[in-house]
């Protein structure tokens, strides 16, 4: 007997989508078995009824079990036996039809009574679709109502009842559907039986009943019944056997710990998968009804590809909602609910803000798209691939035992301090032993991703006490050195952080500052960076808003005491500021950039800077200079581009030390 269709127990609690689509295929399949029942039932009264009849009757009963093969059923699967039997059923009614009358007792207690408990014992699910539906109800109404507890007042009692009622609506909606999948588990048996057991007992009737049942239900009528006979009782053992099994599955399943139904249940310390490259489930999703007003929807999610999609409930398949190739996610504060998140398309664009259930599906939430968003779906091994990733990231963080290890064959770094020059020569000093990481930066020193200072504080301490712009915008005079200067060159960057740190002997603090800043925005998923122009003159560093050109950041050239490009990635450059405080000491700040160009013309360039106000304190040196470095019309310098790589003022012979004047 071919296996019978059946809803699986372990997919109740879930309530997906999916299984709502297939618990509606086996509602309709009931329908359509209570329809026909009636009309079979019908059929056998109408027999039971009217002897007089018998043969109108007994042909109708007849037609009716041949419509058994034309009846929609949406799990018809495995009836062919029961239709094949059902035909051969409906050839000996056709028979009986001309030579048989039926006597009502035995019709009555062979035909009529088992189809009639079989309708009125199994096909009986509606109350249990009711209390299903209820607790699906409440369970939605307690969801809602925890959704909307307040993150920034929250009351612990009113959160904890909420979390009691979550709980208790949740086990109610599993336990009545738990009951109604058994319900219509067990009815996809018992169809088959209840279809077959009123023809047979309407058979034995008819050989009882009547003289010439002897003739007529020969040797292979007795042999075809004994065969039904025997599959009906295999299909009763069968059922019984899954009747037993589902109950211990929903003995097992009921057994499982609270957490199960309590959200969020253990919010200090969740365990979070950051490897995920698929994931799936409820999200709320915030939804624009007006130009103030929002509202939100509780929907079922799922990645695809890289494919965000959602499903709603009774859903046949789910619909696009954000491509998530090159976006980026966050987490957000939205309307003071918790666990929200933002994706955000790769031009920059805002997307959709969803809220998750619990702290744990927000993290793996975030992982997952940000897994997604580096095309890592795309890989052979994707799920290799994603550890590798997050180890990387796990390791970067880690302090090593000397970071000088990985650039034993690296060239010198600038060292302002320590650098020496003979005939124009750089001629490093003696190597020195690479200090360790917590030497050069102190740990848990905080990473500024932002510009530290906005424009108008520092047009304040060029300004003094004059008139601040309220639109934030440079006045030509603020910064006068800009068109007597020696030196302008300009670069487009973008900012990756900044922080403090312990000394500037040496580029290696440079190194990890670097390394510490992007290990950083690999763990907490940022990407965004802003662009900035980098204008190097003889005097100063300026950051520039390349669309309304205000000036970001200003920092002397004399208050840059080191600067290095990284020896792998060519456009990371990063430079070390002493600033002055108010308490009258000093700090040292490190600010990592990167460039469109090679962060070796950045260094280049600031070099040639600090030797110009080095040679400006003498006249024959600054003619010099000027003699040695190609000029353009207006008498600024000509950078990089225009050097020629082999000669002995090339960047990489300059690299790492002052001008002796």
């Amino acid at each position: 007997m071919p296996a019978v269709d059946k809803l699986l127990l372990e997919e109740a609690l879930q309530d997906s989508p999916q299984t709502r689509s297939l618990l509606s295929v086996f509602e309709e399949d009931a329908g359509t078995l209570t329809d026909y029942t009636n009309q079979l039932l019908q059929a056998m009264q109408r027999v039971y009824g009217a002897q007089n009849e018998m043969c109108l009757a007994t042909q109708q009963l007849s037609k009716q079990l041949l419509a058994y093969e034309k009846q929609n059923f949406a799990l018809g699967k495995g009836d062919e036996e029961v239709i094949s039997t059902l035909h051969y059923f409906s050839k000996v009614v056709d028979e009986l039809n001309v030579l048989h009358t039926e006597l009502a007792k035995q019709l009555a207690d062979t035909m009529v009574l088992p189809i009639i408990q079989f309708r009125e014992k199994d096909l009986t699910v509606s109350t249990l679709k009711d209390l299903f539906g209820l607790a699906s109800n409440e369970h939605d109404l307690s969801m809602a109502k925890y959704s909307r507890l307040p993150k920034k007042r929250e009351n612990e009692k009113v959160k904890t009842e909420v979390v009691k009622e979550v709980a208790a609506a949740r086990r109610k909606q599993h336990l009545s559907s738990l009951q109604y999948y058994c319900a219509l588990n067990a009815l996809q048996y018992r169809k088959r039986v209840a279809m077959m057991e009123p023809m047979i007992g309407f058979a034995h009737a008819q050989i009882n009943f009547f003289k010439r049942g002897a003739e007529m239900f020969n040797q292979s009528m007795d042999s075809f019944l004994s065969s039904v006979a025997d599959m009906v009782q295999s299909i009763q053992v069968e059922q019984e056997a899954e009747a037993e099994k589902m109950r211990a599955s929903q003995q097992e399943l009921l057994a499982v710990d609270e957490s199960v139904y309590t959200p969020d249940f253990d919010v200090s310390a969740p365990q979070i998968n950051r490897n995920l490259i698929q994931k799936a489930g409820y999200l709320n999703l915030r939804n624009k009804t007006g130009l103030v007003t929002t509202t939100w929807e509780r929907l079922y999610f799922f990645t695809q590809g890289g494919n965000l999609m959602c499903q709603p409930r009774g859903a046949v398949a789910g619909g696009l909602i954000q491509d998530l190739d090159n976006c980026s996610v966050m987490a957000v504060d939205c309307e003071d609910r918790r666990y929200c998140f933002q994706i955000t398309t790769p031009n920059g664009k805002s997307g959709i803000i969803l809220q998750a259930e619990s702290r744990k599906e927000n993290e793996e939430w975030i992982c997952a798209i940000n897994n997604i968003s580096r095309q890592i779906y795309l890989t052979d091994n994707p799920e290799a691939v994603a550890i590798k990733l997050n180890q990387t990231a796990l390791q970067a963080v880690t302090p090593i035992t000397s970071f000088g290890k990985k650039q034993e064959n690296s060239r010198p770094s600038q060292n302002l301090k320590n650098s020496e020059m003979e005939n124009d020569k750089i001629v490093p000093k003696a190597t020195v032993n690479i200090p360790e990481p917590e030497q050069l930066i102190a740990p848990g020193t905080p990473i500024q991703f932002d510009i530290v200072l906005p424009a108008t504080e520092f047009l304040d301490q060029n300004r003094g006490s004059r008139r601040i712009n309220p639109f934030g915008e440079t006045e030509d005079e603020t910064f006068p050195e800009a068109e007597d200067s020696l030196l302008q060159q300009m670069f487009i960057v973008r900012f990756l952080g900044s922080m403090a740190v312990k000394t500037d002997n040496t580029a290696e603090v440079i190194y990890e500052a670097m390394r510490q800043v992007l290990a950083a925005r690999a763990i907490h998923n940022i990407f965004r960076m802003t662009e900035s122009h980098l204008m190097v003159t003889s005097q100063t560093l300026r950051l520039i808003d390349p669309q309304t050109q205000v000036t970001r950041a200003n920092f002397e050239l004399t208050s840059v005491t080191q600067f290095a490009a990284h020896q792998e990635n060519k456009r990371l450059v990063g430079f070390v500021v002493r600033m002055p405080e108010s308490t009258g000491g000093e700090s040292l700040s490190t600010y990592v950039f990167e460039s469109n160009s090679e962060g070796e013309k950045i260094c280049y360039a600031i070099n040639l800077g600090k030797e110009i106000i080095e040679v400006q304190k003498d006249p024959e040196a600054l003619a010099q200079l000027m003699l040695s470095i190609p000029l353009t019309n207006d008498g600024k310098y000509v950078l990089l581009n225009d050097q020629p790589d082999d000669t002995d003022g090339s960047a990489s012979e300059n690299r790492g030390a002052e001008s002796e004047a």
